[in-house]
C-alpha cells in the first residue's frame, strides 16, 4: 500500500510521541519495520519532503531521442503529412541516417496533436493464396475495378500486379470488361517485365476470379499461346485474390477523394498513384521497403543498411548517455 507524504509524517509523529515502544507501535499500526526506518532516514536527513513519492523512472535514459531529432520528426512530419506514423519512421531512418522506431515516432505524434483517424474502414482478408511465392515473376494476380465518371458513366481498371512483391507491372483503364481487356493487359506486363523474351523458360502464372472476361475462351487460348497457366479462386472468396483486392482499396481510398469528369483527368490520377505505389510508398507486409526495391531484388540491402543504422544509432545515445553521466 501506498501512503501519501502526510500520512508517512503523521506515523512518523505517532512514533516519536507514543509510550510504547516503536517496535510494538508499528505492529499495532500495521507498518513494516524496514519501511518506517526507510522513512525516518529520509525525513531526517531531507525533511517532509523528503517522504514525496520518488519516480520509479531513472532521471537520464540513455536511450532517449534527443531534441533536436525531435524537430526534426516533427518537421518531416509537417511537410508530409500523408505518411502514417510507420511511413514516417522508416522514411526519417532512410533519408537522415537515424534510427527510430514506429512507436516512438507515434507517441511523438500524439503528443503534438498530429495522430489523426483515418477517413475509411480497413478491410482485411481472411485468407491468403495456399501457394507462396518466393520470387519476382513467379505469379500474377489480375483484377477489374470499376469508377463512375460524373456525367460520363462507368469505366473499368485491369491490373497486372506481381503476388510476390505487389508491384503493379501493367494497368489499363477500359470502357468495358472484355477478355481483350485482359489480354492487352497482359500484353504491357509482359513487355514491361521482360517475360515476353524468347529465352524466359518458366513464364508467370495467372491468378484470377472468376468474372466473364476471365473465363473466356479468348483469354485460355492467349494463355496457351503464351505458355503461361492460370488458376482462378473459389466462387463467392475474393480473399484468394487478396492482395490486389487490397491494391483496389488503397488506390480507391487516394484516387475516390476527387471526382472526375473525363477518362484523362481519372487516368491522370491513377497513373500518379501507382508511380506513388511502385516507388514510394512503404509496404508494411515488404518490410517496409517499397514494391519496386521488392520486385527489382533491392529489399535485402535496404533492410541490412537499415539494421546498421539501428545499430550505430543506439551505441550513438548510449555514447551520450555515458559523458552526460561521467
Amino acid at each position: 500500500m501506498r501512503y501519501p507524504a502526510s500520512e508517512k509524517l503523521e506515523i512518523i509523529r505517532l512514533v516519536e510521541q507514543s509510550h510504547l515502544p516503536a517496535t510494538r507501535t508499528l505492529d499495532k499500526l500495521g507498518i513494516p519495520r524496514r519501511t518506517f526506518y526507510r522513512w525516518y532516514d529520509r525525513y531526517l536527513g531531507g525533511g517532509p519532503e523528503a517522504l514525496e513519492d520518488r519516480p520509479s523512472a531513472p532521471s537520464r535514459v540513455w536511450n532517449r531521442i534527443p531534441i533536436d531529432i525531435h524537430d526534426q520528426i516533427i518537421e518531416m512530419a509537417l511537410e508530409q503529412s500523408e505518411l502514417s506514423p510507420r511511413e514516417l519512421a522508416v522514411r526519417f531512418t532512410d533519408e537522415k541516417r537515424y534510427f527510430v522506431s514506429e512507436a516512438s515516432v507515434y507517441r511523438l505524434l500524439k503528443a503534438h496533436d498530429l495522430i489523426t483517424s483515418p477517413a475509411y474502414v480497413v478491410i482485411k482478408a481472411a485468407d491468403a493464396f495456399h501457394t507462396k511465392t518466393s520470387r519476382p515473376n513467379q505469379m500474377w494476380q489480375t483484377d477489374f475495378t470499376y469508377f463512375k465518371l460524373i456525367g460520363w458513366g462507368w469505366m473499368y481498371l485491369s491490373t497486372v500486379l506481381d503476388d510476390y512483391s505487389r508491384y503493379i507491372i501493367a494497368w489499363k483503364l477500359c470502357s468495358t470488361m472484355r477478355a481483350l481487356d485482359v489480354t492487352d493487359t497482359l500484353d504491357m506486363a509482359l513487355a514491361a517485365s521482360g517475360c515476353d523474351q524468347v529465352n524466359v523458360h518458366h513464364k508467370p502464372r495467372l491468378l484470377s476470379d472468376n468474372g466473364p472476361s476471365y473465363i473466356a475462351g479468348e483469354l485460355a487460348d492467349y494463355i496457351q499461346a503464351q505458355n503461361m497457366s492460370h488458376i482462378r479462386g473459389a466462387p463467392c472468396h475474393p480473399q484468394t485474390q487478396g492482395k490486389i483486392e487490397r491494391w483496389h482499396q488503397t488506390l480507391k481510398n487516394r484516387v475516390l477523394l476527387e471526382n472526375y469528369f473525363l477518362p484523362g483527368d481519372l487516368e491522370a490520377q491513377i497513373e500518379a498513384f501507382i508511380e506513388h505505389y511502385n516507388h514510394q510508398r512503404y509496404h508494411e507486409s515488404l518490410d517496409n521497403v517499397t514494391p519496386a526495391d521488392a520486385y527489382f531484388d533491392r529489399a535485402q540491402t535496404i533492410i541490412k543498411q537499415r539494421e546498421r543504422i539501428k545499430r550505430q544509432t543506439i551505441e550513438h545515445r548510449r555514447l551520450q548517455h555515458r559523458n552526460l553521466a561521467a
